[in-house]
């Protein structure tokens, strides 16, 4: 069988429609060229002559149409240099001149001429032919690697690639995997990140925590897994494909306590160095004295609120400043009728119920000591700050002047006896229970001596008499109202209300044991004890006949205890005297509880 090479065929075909002279020339030379017998010989003949004397040869060939078919028409250089200028369609040549050499060699050889018409494919074919294998192997390895990207990826138990939350990547991860990652991730910012705010120079942060800050992670995980899932396999992939070349992050919701955050920023907002001052007012004394306010800024709570909680969504706030936004505002101006109502008060008297047993104590009132147009007068001719007098309103009824059948029962009593005949002391002694006699106390309230008693002066009426001071027993202004300090200490003590405050004399007393006295001193040392009950008591006092004595009452409660107070000396020298008292607290006669109430220490006289 006859076969032949690229090189032949175009050799052939370069020879179509040339003259016989010049058909001869180019058969004589391809007759001294190696014959072609094999298909390996075809291989070695397609070099780089072959296919420049293919393209000359076609050349002449369209040049010697052109001229008629001339025989002397032999290349020149003038004709190669024009033929690129002609507009000569390549194709329909070669073409041709395979149709040419088919016919020729057809006549000399059918069989052969028949076998090369069959198996000599065009180059055009030959490049076509090759163009559609590589095109189809290439869609199979498409295909054949898109198979094997789906059957990989039809386990759906895990997150697909190029998803994450917040920017923090969770391919290929379970969904526990993930809210576990996600969480620590943004717990760790949030507690290693404030919100910094910033407006000029002034700086401030916020606590995430602070704002009650949470993240739906659960939710953004959910949302996470049904990226590139489905229930079709095909879908899927090209799902998954796409996620590589186009990664998705997708953004939980949150939650923030968005009350406190317009706290937060109202009061951030009195810190700023340029805030508006708003018109204020304040009592001092008997005096209500209104400052006028100053232009500046506030900040806009809502776009505020909305832009912290669009960077705590997306943790964008991270080193990052937030810039305060703020708004213009000038100081609201003062109105006296409103400020009268908020501090215009009506003095009420103090009652009690029986049923239950309540006292309700007294109340003072407060009024302008000007009308109300005067005091607007006053404000809108004031430069600065404008001073209204003020004027107390008192009660008719106090809880001292509640009667007795307020306090149906009798909690404690305790009596000291005094030297009548020391008339100065008697006096102070008189005095200083006086003040005290009548007292109420309300659950809770606590009694301070000093407070009631008051100083000890001689406009207040009070004698000079014996004192302890400095070691010795000397005349004091006001000497002997201990001993009216400690018969209500041990009238307390027996009430079993709370000791706040107490301490013992430098002596022992000739009218207390030693640990069973309260030493006072105005300004510096003071007796003190609650009203520890659950309703309201009064203390009800005397000084008569040589006794001083006091009484509290109130109402007995289910709970109340029998009170026992024992005091003893536990050491005696030749210059001090030391003592312990105990409180044992008995019911139906058993003890329920015992404790040291006080150690103390005396000199000897």
């Amino acid at each position: 069988m006859l076969k032949m090479s690229v090189g032949e065929k175009e050799k052939t075909n370069n020879t179509q429609d040339l003259p016989p002279k010049k058909q001869a020339d180019i058969e004589s030379a391809q007759i001294s060229e190696p014959k072609l017998e094999t298909k390996n010989k075809k291989q070695n003949n397609k070099n780089k002559k072959s296919t420049q004397n293919k393209k000359e040869n076609a050349q002449n060939a369209v040049v010697i149409e052109e001229k008629d078919n001339k025989e002397t028409a032999e290349p020149k250089p003038e004709v190669e240099k024009e033929a690129p200028a002609e507009k000569v369609d390549i194709d329909s040549v070669i073409n041709e001149v395979e149709k040419q050499i088919d016919s020729d060699l057809k006549k000399q050889n059918p069989d052969t001429e028949f076998k090369v018409a069959k198996q000599g494919p065009s180059i055009k074919k030959q490049i076509f032919k090759t163009i559609e294998n590589v095109f189809f192997i290439f869609i199979i390895l498409i295909a054949l690697a898109f198979t094997i990207f789906t059957i990989s990826n039809v386990d759906n138990s895990k997150i697909s690639y190029g998803v994450s939350i917040l920017d923090i990547d969770v391919s290929n991860m379970t969904k526990e995997e993930a809210i576990e990652k996600v969480t620590n991730q943004i717990t760790h910012d949030l507690s290693n990140n404030n919100i910094m705010l910033k407006h000029n120079d002034f700086e401030t942060s916020i606590e995430p925590s602070q704002l009650e800050t949470t993240f739906n992670v659960e939710s953004a995980v959910d949302a996470a897994f049904e990226v590139g899932s489905g229930n079709n396999a095909i879908t899927n992939s090209f799902k998954k494909i796409a996620l590589i070349v186009n990664p998705t992050s997708i953004t939980p919701e949150i939650t923030i306590n968005e009350e406190q955050l317009s706290t937060t920023l109202s009061d951030i907002s009195t810190q700023l160095p340029d805030a508006v001052i708003q018109s204020t007012y304040y009592i001092e004394g008997e005096n209500l004295i209104i400052t006028p306010g100053q232009s500046g800024v506030i900040i806009d709570i809502e776009k505020m609120s909305e832009t912290i909680k669009n960077k705590l969504n997306n943790l964008s706030y991270i080193n990052t400043p937030i810039e305060i936004a703020t708004i213009s505002q000038e100081p609201e101006q003062p109105n006296i009728d409103n400020i009268y109502n908020e501090i215009h008060k009506e003095a009420t008297d103090a009652y009690y119920t029986t049923d239950p047993y309540v006292v309700y104590p007294e109340q003072n009132g407060l009024d302008f000591a000007i009308s109300v147009d005067e005091a607007k007068q006053m404000l809108a001719t004031a430069e600065t700050e404008c001073i209204i007098p003020l004027k107390t309103l008192y009660p008719s009824v106090t809880t001292n002047m509640i009667g007795m059948e307020a306090f149906p029962d009798l909690l404690s009593s305790f009596s000291t006896r005094y030297a009548t005949s020391n008339r100065d002391r008697t006096t102070n002694l008189i005095l200083a229970a006086n003040k005290i006699n009548g007292t109420v106390l309300l659950p809770g309230e606590t009694f301070s001596y000093n407070t009631v008693v008051g100083e000890r002066t001689i406009a207040a009426g009070y004698k000079e008499a014996a004192i302890y001071q400095d070691g010795e027993v000397v005349d004091g202004l006001g000497g002997g109202i201990c001993q009216i300090s400690t018969t209500l200490y041990n009238a307390a003590l027996y009430a079993n209300l709370e000791i706040v405050e107490r301490r013992n004399h430098q002596f022992v007393t000739s009218y207390a044991d030693a640990g069973r006295d309260a030493t006072v001193v105005y300004g510096s040392q003071d007796f003190k004890f609650k009203n520890s009950r659950g309703y309201a008591i009064k203390i009800v006092c005397s000084v008569e006949n040589g006794i001083a004595k006091f009484d509290i009452y109130g109402v007995r409660e289910p709970t109340d205890l029998e009170v026992v107070i024992t005091s003893k000396v536990t050491k005696r020298t030749a210059t001090s005297i030391s003592s312990v008292t105990y409180k044992t607290l008995k019911q139906n006669g058993q003890v329920v509880s015992s404790e040291v109430l006080s150690r103390d220490t005396y000199k000897v006289h």
